[in-house]
């Protein structure tokens, strides 16, 4: 773990920024204090494909899509 002052951090930001996608955790001071911290943000996960839950849903009502009078008078 790395510790840098502000103006540190601030002149070799983008060198910061390779070191902690690295795997090294940089922690940001004023003066003595630390006052933040540079990590990686964890990989995203990959994006849903279609037809995932194909199989799951066994029945779907002839009326699903039509509308519910109660949400229309606002009684629900």
């Amino acid at each position: 773990m790395a510790i840098v002052t502000i103006h540190q951090a601030k002149t070799h930001f983008s060198k910061l920024i390779q070191r902690a996608l690295a795997g090294e955790e940089i922690i940001v001071a004023k003066g003595k204090k630390p006052v933040a911290k540079i990590v990686p943000i964890p990989a995203f996960k990959k994006e849903r494909t279609l037809g995932g839950g194909k199989g799951i849903v066994k029945y779907i009502a002839p009326n699903f899509d039509e509308s519910v009078e109660e949400l229309k008078d606002g009684k629900l």
